[in-house]
C-alpha cells in the first residue's frame, strides 16, 4: 500500500489556493467567481475558498430532478458562507423546464444510451447557465473537480462540469478535500455525505458508479504515478488498480487535449517542382 501523505497543512493549503485564485481573477480583469453548488463536498470547498479571497462570489443552485437532501445541504452551505463573507450572493435557477424541453426536442432523433446522455445533458445545461451568469456579472467559472476525478478516472462530463475557467482544487485528492473542508469548518452534513454527482435522480453514489471508493482509487493513482504498476498487488488492491487503469484509458478523451488534424505542407500546398 502507498499511504496518503498525512502532512497536508490544511490552512497553509487554503491560503495558497486563495491567493492563487485572487491573483488569477485580477490578471483576468474579472471581479470574482461563480460556483455551482451541488450539496457535495467539492463544490462546498471550492465555494468556501472563493469566498475567502474577499472578491465577489455568486453561488448558484441549479436543480434538475435533484434530491431534496442535496438541495438542503447546498442551502446550508450558502447561508453559512453568507454569514461569514459580505460579498457572497446566491441565486437558484430552476432548470427543470429547460431540461424537459431540450430532451423533448432531441429525443426523437436518438435514444441509445439515453440515461447516460440525459445525465450528461444536465451537467452541460448547468454549465451554460453558469457561463451566462459569469459573463453578465464579470466573473470566472470556478471548477469543482478534485485530482482523482479530473486527472485519474475522468469522472466528469466533458463540456459540462469539466467546462470551467480555473480549477482551484484539482491538485487535491478527495481525502485532502475532506481534510481541508473540516479545517474550514464546513457543515458536517456535507463533510459526511456520501459523494454523488447528483445527475441521475436515483441516489446512486460515486462509489456505485465507479466501482471503488475514493481512498482505493487514490492509492491506485499514486501507484500509477510512481510507475509501480501491478507489482506486488493481489486481491482487492489488484482489482481496483486494474479498474483505475481501465477508467483512465476509457476517459482519456476528456483529460487529453482535443486532437487537431495537422495538415502537412505538401498536402496544403501540393507538390511544387
Amino acid at each position: 500500500m502507498i499511504p496518503a501523505d498525512p502532512r497536508i497543512q490544511s490552512l497553509d493549503v487554503a491560503n495558497h489556493i486563495e491567493q492563487w485564485m485572487r491573483d488569477y481573477a485580477r490578471k483576468s480583469g474579472q471581479k470574482g467567481f461563480v460556483v455551482g453548488i451541488s450539496g457535495g463536498i467539492d463544490s462546498a470547498l471550492t465555494a468556501a475558498l472563493a469566498a475567502r479571497t474577499g472578491l465577489e462570489l455568486l453561488l448558484v443552485q441549479m436543480p434538475i430532478r435533484q434530491a431534496q437532501s442535496e438541495h438542503q445541504r447546498g442551502h446550508e452551505l450558502i447561508e453559512l458562507l453568507k454569514s461569514r463573507h459580505p460579498l457572497v450572493r446566491s441565486i437558484s435557477v430552476d432548470l427543470n423546464e429547460a431540461f424537459d424541453h431540450l430532451m423533448e426536442a432531441v429525443k426523437p432523433f436518438g435514444d441509445k444510451n439515453e440515461l447516460l446522455a440525459s445525465a450528461n445533458t444536465r451537467a452541460r445545461l448547468r454549465m451554460s447557465a453558469l457561463y451566462y451568469l459569469a459573463s453578465t456579472n464579470e466573473l470566472l467559472v470556478a471548477g469543482t473537480g478534485n485530482k482523482v476525478e479530473d486527472f485519474g478516472v475522468g469522472f466528469y462530463t466533458k463540456y459540462g462540469d469539466g467546462g470551467v475557467d480555473l480549477s482551484p482544487i484539482a491538485d487535491l485528492m478527495k481525502t485532502e478535500v475532506r481534510a481541508l473542508a473540516e479545517a474550514l469548518e464546513l457543515p458536517r452534513s456535507i463533510v459526511e455525505a456520501a459523494p454523488t454527482d447528483g445527475l441521475w435522480g436515483d441516489g446512486r453514489t460515486d462509489e456505485d458508479q465507479l466501482g471503488a471508493s475514493y481512498p482505493e482509487l487514490e492509492e491506485a493513482m499514486r501507484r500509477d504515478e510512481s510507475g509501480l504498476s501491478e507489482e506486488g498487488l493481489d486481491g482487492r488492491s489488484l482489482e481496483v488498480y486494474r479498474l483505475y487503469r481501465r477508467l483512465n484509458r476509457a476517459n482519456a478523451h476528456k483529460m487529453n487535449p482535443i486532437p487537431v488534424c495537422s495538415i502537412p505542407a505538401s498536402v496544403r500546398w501540393g507538390s511544387r517542382n
